[in-house]
């Protein structure tokens, strides 16, 4: 398996079937330094207006409609010493009746170690004086082109993935996208030092990093959404508006997954999702939200 270090000449603000900038075997590894969600890169250089600049679309041989393009998410490496959010949470979030009351929402800096790896606010507002986080570094938006030839701003998500900007999303994880399109055109960028659920002030702590993933076709494989694995569990996501249909498509998916790798009927699946599964949000400030249903792997047997 052959290792490509992938450097971009164009970035996208969509995720659709563009002509590949970069082709690769199926296994092979691709390491690349992404943009923030401004478009700068880890200089400062601005490179590309937002939202979410991606790296891509990159071809990987043998994938076709119908199968599932495996992203194992190998290493996320910070690349720059500041990242930035906005300072007040978004108005949909709120009861109508506080809108008005939010402060304006303003961009700030925040300072980010990357000998430490953690991060805190360049100007501490009163009573986060000693207010420092550990990184828990996160890809926000990826994907595959989706079907019919569409290219879908990275603004938002769908069933090939986008702008889910879940927090498992991070070093360690893989997940796995319904491939759409021969070479199923893979797409990266968008990463965070850090985010709470639900991205609820509109970005993560927003910078560049330098990442690396595998990309493995699994053939015959039919997803209809994003399935993902960490250590200790599995989670499929749902993207969509409003959020009770996010969850359904993630839950959906779920049932399918239990069914077909782990034996579970709808009644034995409904049985155990009842009492242990546990529901994420990803993102409510997108124009699709994102859903996660998340089970330990402590409950289940492959089958």
């Amino acid at each position: 398996m052959a290792t490509h270090r992938f450097t971009p000449t164009l970035y996208y603000n969509v995720i659709g079937s563009l002509p590949p900038a970069l082709h690769v075997a199926d296994g092979d590894t691709v390491i690349t330094e992404t943009l923030d969600a401004a478009g700068y890169d880890k200089h400062g250089v601005h490179r590309i207006s937002g939202p979410n600049p991606m790296n891509g679309p990159i071809f990987v041989e043998g994938a076709e409609p119908g199968d599932s393009l495996k992203v194992e998410i190998l290493s996320m490496v910070p690349t720059r010493d500041t990242g930035f959010t906005r300072s007040v949470v978004a108005s949909n979030v709120v009861d109508p009746q506080d809108v008005r009351a939010l402060p304006a929402s303003e961009k700030v800096i925040w300072q980010i170690d990357r000998e430490a790896l953690t991060t805190r606010l360049a100007e501490p507002v009163a009573g986060l004086e000693a207010f420092t986080l550990p990184l828990a570094p996160m890809i926000g938006c990826f994907g595959v082109a989706p079907s019919l030839g569409q290219a879908i701003s990275t603004a938002t998500s769908g069933e090939f993935g986008g702008n889910m900007d879940y927090r498992l999303l991070g070093q360690g994880t893989t997940i796995w996208f319904p491939v759409a399109a021969p070479g199923a055109l893979f797409f990266l960028g968008d990463c965070h030092a850090v985010q709470g659920d639900g991205e609820i002030v509109g970005t993560g702590i927003e910078t560049t990093f330098e990442v690396t993933v595998r990309l493995s076709v699994e053939k015959k494989k039919t997803i209809i959404w994003p399935r993902g694995e960490t250590a200790d569990d599995i989670f499929t996501i749902g993207n969509a508006r409003p959020l009770d249909q996010a969850l359904q498509h993630a839950t959906s998916e779920m049932l399918r997954w239990l069914g077909s790798d782990y034996g579970l009927d709808k009644t034995a699946a409904s049985h155990l999702l009842g009492q242990v599964v546990r529901y994420d949000v990803g993102n409510v400030f997108d124009p699709a939200y994102t859903m996660a249903c998340r089970v330990s792997k402590s409950w289940l047997t492959r089958r």
